[in-house]
């Protein structure tokens, strides 16, 4: 949402040479893993108290594997419904009438499962209502900043190729807010990180897959209400509107995989604008085939000059990024609304 990389002579070439590198294993056939037994999606999660994860609980390579705070890991074996035995002590999960485990029994202990996500989307609760907020960030104006700055030239992502799909989250209530951000469910980006994008979205039809973009350039106003919004002890996740956004800038996107068969968003570990540690890019739990998306994802975007953020899989910023002035110029300045 926030935050990404920079650019160069030695950059470029070494991403040419991942580009070069990456194209092969598109056209291998290579495969996601399978997905594992449906008894298991519902026990995959963290347990414990909110202070510290106690054990996850993750499938990797067809097995359900045990992992403590420590790192330690040990795979784990059916010993009846819900119950798994590690080397040294059996698992036994308590599941409510969907399956999904609510608790974990170790021994005499009981630790229960951690609430790190919502299946309806993740949610915090606003500091001060957003509409007051909304108001005063309109009526503000961006920082200053001094240099010499390319002129923007933001291009609307589906004019592109319009079988990029867009789910623009902020256009609706269905955001960690609550309530519309956008009065329009667009996304742009400066023209050089569009057409990168383009050509990772391209690629990727090699294997079936294709990109969904959550959102792409946001004006400065928005940044503002995301920060005013947001509980001080997770301003890590939002950026602050004192020196702007990647977003602000045209040069970040937010986005994931979808099956060009389905036309469905693929599953990753965590889920988009989740607070929490499961955003990371190196989160090590979830599924091997949930992993491999995020991974696939990643390296599709790499190859074509973006880096991930350090602390959400979704959000990438183009190498090139530093190069425009932060913007408030909102979407119903910028031509047209596009065709869907």
């Amino acid at each position: 949402m926030r935050t990404g990389g920079t650019g160069g002579t030695v950059g470029g070439t070494l991403l040419a040479v991942l580009a070069v590198c990456w194209l092969p294993a598109l056209q291998s056939g290579q495969a996601p893993p399978p997905a594992p037994p449906a008894a298991w999606r519902g026990l995959i999660g963290e347990y414990g108290p909110d202070s510290s994860t106690r054990v996850m609980i993750l499938e990797r390579d067809g097995a359900l594997i045990a992992r403590t705070d420590s790192s330690e890991e040990v795979r784990l074996s059916p010993a009846g419904r819900n119950a798994f035995r590690s080397p040294d002590r059996t698992l036994r999960f308590r599941t409510d009438a969907r399956g999904r485990a609510t608790s974990v029994a170790l021994g005499d202990s009981l630790w229960p499962r951690r609430r790190l996500g919502d299946e309806d989307g993740f949610r915090i609760v606003p500091v001060r209502p957003v509409e007051d907020l909304r108001r005063e960030a309109l009526a503000d104006s961006p920082p200053e900043e001094k240099g010499e700055f390319r002129p923007s030239e933001l291009v609307e992502l589906v004019r592109l190729d319009p079988t990029i799909k867009l789910d623009i989250r902020y256009a609706t209530p269905g955001n960690f807010l609550g309530v519309r951000l956008y009065t329009q469910a667009r996304a742009f980006l400066q023209r050089p990180a569009a057409e990168a994008l383009v050509r990772a979205h391209r690629k990727l039809r090699a294997m079936g897959y294709g990109l969904l973009v959550h959102d792409g350039y946001r004006p400065w106003y928005v940044t503002r209400i995301f920060w005013d919004a947001t509980p001080p002890a997770q301003h890590e996740f939002v950026a602050d509107p004192a020196t702007g956004s990647r977003h602000n800038r045209g040069g970040a996107v937010d986005l994931t995989l979808y099956d060009r068969k389905t036309g469905k968003a693929v599953e990753m570990p965590g889920g988009y604008d989740e607070f929490s540690h499961r955003s990371s890019p190196d989160y090590p739990g979830g599924t091997s085939r949930q992993r491999w998306h995020r991974d696939l994802l990643r390296r599709a975007m790499e190859a074509e000059g973006f880096t991930v953020y350090s602390q959400e899989w979704w959000h990438f910023d183009y190498n090139e990024w530093r190069s425009y002035r932060i913007g408030n110029v909102r979407f119903e300045q910028l031509g047209s609304r596009s065709p869907p």
